[in-house]
């Protein structure tokens, strides 16, 4: 079996389908995909919404709650208790197939009339206004977070404590703007930085302790700039660099931008892995263009999870196998196929939608605790199989054919017109950042930001500062957010400080932000280089990086010539930052 080249039906981009591909696609028995690896992740992500929350009924209880889609959905939803109640039975809504209909609409036409969870949650304790979220308590506006407390506007977070305005973070407390960051306490503004310990403004550091605006250090101690210090000659220069004031954490953030882009930066954050490529990957062996995920063997284009084996085109999964093209999937699943939101001990369900623990499932929704049931139907064994096959001989036969021409047989995800969500509501946005112009020429649906009447009572340029302290009329203020709207990351134009947010800012005696909480999100996630990958070659020239800003300081295996090794990173060729190998980047930090 050789490669093929094809031309994704979406982008109209030529793509690769490798022999390994065609591999997997002939043992779960589906045929190769018409879309390439990046509009495939696109449109399995405008299906999982976090960030956007409503107020409204629940439809069974009547009781206010906080949902991921407003008032005037379509759909039924209901507050996570009602939802996984028994006051309700999903297969009465169930409906025999109808072959003289696509499949694809009748699948669409159940999901307007079979209850949703508001919120995809559980086991949280006082944490209405998140969503993802397992296992955690006191958390607010913390999507995709677990086994964690007191967290506070932060992307992402894993068995940490005490954290603010964070991202991609496990086993923190007390950190506050720090992005990939990994066991560490009392830090502001990490970037890609594990076990370090009272410190601001690294990039690239281990175990250090007391640093300041430095970067690619290992077991430091009282560093500012790169250069040592005594304890006491450290904290008297810290003092200089007010911290605690709006003005000063503004120069400081353009000056870590620099020192960023000035260090050096290893082709990716890989660590105990084998055979793979991606970026933010751990213990993975035969895993390619993957990106946040660890403890994977033969995976591909997949993006966010863990505790994955023999799957391919997923995003958000965990604790699974053999998965395909899905959504926020898993939890001791396997053999699912293209599912979204369907996951805990479930086998070999294709086309659900929040569908539990069950198996042999073709096209439900809200299923749970069922076997071999189709459109909410419960059939034997034997009639379900049969039906199941004349149904993707259908599928082939007659195609879902959407507004763009796009044709929608066996085999691929549900159509993007069957998403509750527009392109900007989605984690798509977040990965994948367009215009209104561009969402729309591509095919995927765009919401109007809806028009918003705050009574300003101050302007982010009246914020006090931290260490004069932050009084407590600031609770009551309604707060201009920088951006004024302007700016394209789905800014609210206005903000509230609530008060486990004062509190935290007075603890670290940090000044109040000056942007509103989407702002900033979209901030960190800007810090995170593309879960694209381009081919290039080592920057290292021996004596030089090939670059002003950084000079070897080892003996490099290749002498004074230019490095040969070649390698897929998510730095394009284009940014300012000086890429190594692993051997180059190795020999000048570990």
């Amino acid at each position: 079996m050789t490669s093929e080249i094809r031309q994704c039906q979406n982008c109209r981009q030529n793509f690769t389908i490798e022999p390994d591909d065609f591999g997997f696609y002939e043992k779960i028995k589906v045929p190769p995909p018409t879309w390439c690896p990046e509009c495939r992740m696109k449109r399995k992500m405008i299906f999982r919404s976090e960030r956007s929350l409503y107020k409204r009924l629940c439809n069974l209880c009547k009781r206010v709650i906080i949902a991921m889609y407003p008032a005037e959905s379509p759909y039924i939803i209901y507050c996570p208790e009602c939802w996984w109640s028994d006051k309700w039975d999903p297969l009465l809504f169930g409906r025999e197939y109808d072959f003289k209909r696509n499949f694809f609409e009748q699948f669409k036409e159940l999901m307007f009339v079979v209850p949703r969870p508001a919120l995809e949650v559980q086991n949280n304790v006082n944490s209405p206004y998140t969503n993802f979220t397992w296992e955690s308590k006191n958390c607010y506006l913390a999507p995709s977070t677990l086994l964690s407390e007191d967290v506070y506007y932060t992307k992402c977070a894993t068995k940490s404590k005490d954290c603010m305005d964070c991202l991609e973070i496990v086993e923190c407390e007390l950190c506050y703007q720090c992005v990939y960051a990994t066991r560490c306490h009392s830090c502001q503004y990490l970037l890609e930085c594990r076990d370090c310990l009272n410190s601001a403004f690294l990039f690239d550091c281990t175990n250090c302790q007391n640093c300041f605006m430095s970067s690619n250090l290992r077991n430091k101690n009282y560093y500012i700039l790169n250069t040592q210090y005594t304890r006491d000659g450290y904290f008297e220069k810290l003092k200089e660099f007010r911290l605690d004031t709006i003005e000063g954490t503004r120069v400081l953030k353009d000056q870590f931008f620099k020192l960023v882009q000035q260090a050096l930066h290893k082709y990716a954050l890989i660590t105990k892995s084998v055979n793979s490529t991606g970026n933010n990957l751990e213990n993975v062996k035969n895993a390619k263009q993957c990106f946040d995920m660890f403890n994977l063997e033969d995976v591909r284009y997949c993006i966010r999870g863990y505790n994955v084996k023999d799957s391919v085109d997923i995003f958000g999964v965990d604790d699974t196998e053999w998965a395909y093209e899905s959504v926020n999937e898993g939890l001791f699943s396997s053999h699912d196929k293209f599912c979204i939101h369907s996951h805990t001990h479930c086998m070999d369900l294709q086309y659900c939608d929040y569908c539990r623990t069950s198996s042999y499932l073709f096209g439900c929704v809200s299923v749970r605790d069922k076997q071999y049931c189709i459109l909410n139907c419960q059939y034997d064994k034997a009639t379900f199989e049969d039906l199941r096959a004349h149904i993707i001989g259908q599928m082939h036969a007659m195609p879902y054919v959407d507004r763009f021409g796009r044709k929608y047989a066996y085999g691929e995800f549900f159509p993007a017109e069957l998403s509750p969500f527009a392109y900007n509501e989605s984690v798509a946005q977040e990965y994948f950042l367009l215009s209104k112009e561009e969402v729309e020429r591509e095919g995927f649906d765009w919401k109007e930001t809806e028009k918003r009447h705050y009574q300003i009572t101050r302007e982010f340029l009246q914020l006090p500062d931290g260490k004069g302290g932050i009084p407590d009329t600031i609770l009551d203020d309604i707060i201009s957010c920088e951006h004024k709207g302007a700016c394209a990351e789905q800014c609210t134009e206005a903000f509230r400080i609530i008060p486990e947010e004062l509190r935290f800012y007075r603890r670290l005696l940090l000044p109040p932000p000056t942007l509103c909480p989407n702002c900033r999100h979209y901030g960190r996630r800007k810090s995170c280089p593309p879960t694209k990958l381009w081919q290039r070659q080592c920057m290292c020239e021996g004596g030089t990086s090939g670059h002003t800003d950084w000079k070897n300081t080892a003996r490099h295996s290749h002498g004074n010539n230019h490095c040969l090794n070649q390698f897929e990173t998510s730095y394009a060729p284009d940014r300012p930052e000086i890429v190594y190998c692993e051997q180059c980047y190795q020999a000048e930090v570990a």
